[in-house]
């Protein structure tokens, strides 16, 4: 049975004059994949941004389980479970794939330069080893470990970015556009990827243009449009939703 694991509560953000999001509302069930789409300029980004914790929301709440994460700094937000993808790339190009996998352990095993003196962290230093050299297998990267992450393929770039989240052992994925750049293998793999991500039990929350991803992805889709809940529903229902294809003004093509 489902839970509303990750809950959007009547958000609100205002810049000056501007509302950039306006009452918006919808929640996400532990264990699915959800797509957040809309025109742009619809508010997706900034949504991102409120439920990660880089914007502190004008008014409203983002709940995980239940407990109110609105406000917290991003870290924190990481902490309790909510790790956030980008974009654009935010790897170090000039680190092996491995050191990048690394990066994502830091919340759990926090490196002190007493304890690497004194040698009394090699097991601390072991196990976050084990877990970066599992999310690199789990995304099919483990044969690149040693390579510098800069010298990957596009479609592996972006691979190795949802490693070192996976490797911070998150609830939640916050996935924004992740598709971006992809030619369709690259895309049909990253697909395919998700899924498997799905299925080992994480909840995705997925900011992306590409329409064949995300029909052929979602469990469920929210639409947004100039701040506001515009529809909800199943990638059929969304499809063929009349509201959603006046929103990307152009009809069905942009939606199918």
């Amino acid at each position: 049975m489902t839970s509303h694991f990750l809950e959007v509560d009547n958000l609100v953000m205002r810049f000056g004059g501007l509302t950039a999001v306006d009452g918006l509302s919808f929640v996400v069930d532990h264990g699915a994949i959800h797509g957040l789409i809309g025109p742009n300029g619809a508010g997706k980004t900034t949504t991102f941004n409120m439920i990660s914790g880089f914007y502190r929301p004008t008014s409203g709440q983002v709940r995980l389980r239940g407990e109110a994460i609105s406000g917290l700094p991003m870290h924190e937000v990481a902490r309790r479970g909510v790790v956030r993808t980008f974009q654009h790339s935010t790897l170090f190009a000039e680190l092996t794939v491995l050191e990048n996998a690394l990066v994502g352990t830091h919340m759990s095993f926090r490196p002190n330069i007493f304890a690497a003196i004194l040698g009394v962290d090699m097991e601390d230093r072991r196990g976050a080893k084990a877990r970066a050299e599992e999310a690199l297998e789990f995304f099919g990267l483990l044969d690149f470990e040693n390579e510098p992450a800069g010298e990957l393929s596009h479609g592996h770039q972006r691979a190795l970015g949802m490693a070192v989240a996976m490797a911070a052992h998150p609830d939640v994925f916050l996935l924004d556009e992740p598709f971006t750049g992809m030619n369709p293998e690259e895309t049909k793999h990253m697909m395919t990827l998700m899924e498997k991500l799905r299925d080992s039990g994480a909840t995705i929350l997925l900011v992306e243009h590409d329409m064949h991803a995300i029909m052929g992805l979602c469990d469920q889709i929210t639409v947004m449009s100039f701040g506001k809940f515009l529809a909800e529903g199943g990638p059929e229902e969304i499809r063929n939703h009349p509201d959603v294809i006046e929103a990307y003004l152009g009809g069905a093509r942009h939606v199918a």
